[in-house]
């Protein structure tokens, strides 16, 4: 066999044990992918993370020749393996999953060296905008209150008699319940998984590029207010079933 042969055949095999590793938290990834509506985008993060890293390795291969593999990358590799096979005796499949993301540095700091590390750190880190956070869905009754009690205050302005009990608004042709829905979150999640891939593409200071991601976040909320404003006027003047058709 021709030592390009033999790359092909490890790389392939490495492959293969890394999938067996990783199906029990890819299978539950899917599970959260077609069952959450705040990850729905989360099989495109993967594809997406894929082929940024074939274009890094296409533009990387004349310089293949610099390849020093680290044994430093041992200690992120083992670490996250560890955390990964306890995470997975938990059940605890989102500590699982960012410790998959360890891993699959650590292996490429271990084979490729630091200089790839380097190069591939987007994509490795990319990954991360695919998992679930466990804190999303808890904080999306509260953020819908915030947003219906920040709606409420505009269309007051307007000069509708409007009033906010928790949840339920309370307006003269209509009784509305600001449901998780109208947080916005799910908008949010979305969109910094978009900014994060903008932010890879696009040159720039990285000051700019921090601002570029608060920012977004700011307008993602606060066209969120508007829209949620945009209803209850609509609910005070055809009534809740043409705000919400």
């Amino acid at each position: 066999m021709t030592g390009r042969n033999l790359k092909i055949a490890s790389t392939g095999l490495i492959g293969i044990l890394l999938l067996a590793l990783f199906y029990p938290t890819l299978k539950w990834l899917l599970g959260e992918w077609l069952g959450n509506d705040y990850y729905s985008h989360g099989p495109l993060v993967p594809l997406i993370s894929a082929f940024l890293a074939w274009r890094l390795w296409i533009k990387w291969l004349p310089e293949q020749r610099r390849i020093k593999p680290a044994t430093i990358g041992l200690l992120p590799l083992g670490a996250g393996l560890i955390v990964y096979l306890y995470a997975l005796l938990q059940r605890a499949y989102f500590a699982a999953s960012l410790a998959m993301i360890i891993i699959i540095a650590g292996l490429v700091w271990y084979l490729l060296g630091t200089a790839a590390l380097r190069r591939f750190a987007f994509p490795i880190g990319f990954l991360v905008f695919m998992i679930p956070l466990p804190f999303i869905e808890p904080l999306s009754v509260p953020l819908a209150q915030i947003t219906g009690a920040m709606s409420a205050a505009i269309v007051r302005l307007l000069g509708v008699p409007i009033t906010v009990n928790g949840a339920q608004i309370s307006l003269p042709n209509a009784e509305l319940v600001v449901g998780a829905q109208c947080s916005g979150l799910r908008s949010i999640v979305t969109l910094m998984t978009l900014v994060g891939l903008v932010i890879f593409l696009v040159e720039g200071a990285w000051w700019k590029k921090l601002l570029l991601a608060l920012s977004s976040i700011v307008i993602a909320a606060l066209g969120n207010v508007v829209r949620v404003a945009s209803l209850l006027v609509v609910a005070n003047i055809w009534g809740a079933d043409a705000a919400f058709k």
